[in-house]
């Protein structure tokens, strides 16, 4: 969540959201970090295993607060007990993610422990790019508005900061239509799925023509801090080519380099521990 001063100020959308997010931690209280009831009625889990599960319920609350997601969007982690399963929330908006709301898929999208719950249409990307990527373990699809343009344009979204080295030096776009027609653009089946994930292939990013991005990292915190500043990087961009048509772009040593530091303790817990604290989440 912003911090305290940012409440006082009067910048209309932005302060309501992120002040309704607060307020809805504290009507959960702790409750998002709830002690362990089993894993989600399924097998068992050690300590390492449960701060995996929790930190999806954190990145939902961060990529809310920090305007990735909105209604839409959702997040999820490679079971750690068994790699062809994943966990996420059932169908909620991503700023209203408890841990109760956690299911256990099947690789192919099929909720283990359902109880009733409606899961994400869209959870097949998930399914999809853990059976193409044995080093993914977190999946984030989003559809931050600033990523569009770069969608629908044939002007690629590349990074311009450091801090924006985690999104990689190339970012595909996937269009649904070539393959599969005139849809709602939702990835409803696990063909659909495969598709994406091939356009993906071995990158940290890919855009969605017309409908947003998947970003994938090795942990939850990697996959965070790469949609946090891909979305970052596509404001920054679409603000510099009103200058300018041919920006400085970083080099591919340049990316790697800056792309490691983030990634290494000295960045990674440092903005993990930002982020939560934004978002009234205890860091872990």
């Amino acid at each position: 969540m912003p911090e305290s001063e940012d409440m006082a100020d009067t910048g209309g959308t932005d302060t309501r959201r992120r002040a309704l997010i607060r307020a809805g931690l504290s009507a959960v209280g702790t409750g998002i970090l709830a002690p362990w009831h089993g894993a989600f009625g399924q097998g068992t889990a050690d300590a390492d295993d449960r701060v995996e599960f929790r930190r999806v319920v954190a990145a939902n609350r961060i990529l809310a607060n920090e305007g990735v997601v909105d209604a839409f969007g959702h997040v999820s982690v490679r079971d750690p007990r068994d790699r062809e399963r994943y966990v996420m929330s059932f169908a909620r908006s991503p700023a209203l993610v408890e841990f109760d709301d956690l299911m256990v898929f099947e690789q192919d999208g099929t909720p283990l422990d359902a109880r009733g719950r409606r899961p994400y249409g869209e959870r097949m990307i998930h399914g999809a790019i853990y059976e193409a990527r044995a080093d993914v373990n977190a999946v984030i699809h989003h559809h931050a508005y600033a990523v569009i343009p770069f969608s629908v344009t044939a002007t690629p979204l590349v990074p311009l900061t450091h801090t924006a080295a985690v999104i990689g030096g190339h970012i595909p776009v996937w269009d649904i239509a070539k393959r599969f027609g005139d849809t709602d653009t939702l990835v409803r089946s696990m063909d659909i799925g495969r598709d994406l994930a091939a356009a993906l292939a071995d990158n940290t990013c890919v855009l969605m023509r017309g409908h947003g991005a998947v970003v994938v990292g090795a942990s939850i915190k990697e996959a965070v801090l790469s949609a946090i500043y891909l979305e970052v990087n596509a404001r920054i961009q679409l603000q510099t080519l009103g200058l300018s048509d041919t920006p400085v772009t970083l080099s591919d040593g340049e990316i790697a380099l800056a792309r490691e530091t983030q990634f290494s303790p000295l960045g990674m817990d440092r903005a993990w521990e930002y982020y939560c604290r934004r978002a009234g989440v205890d860091p872990q």
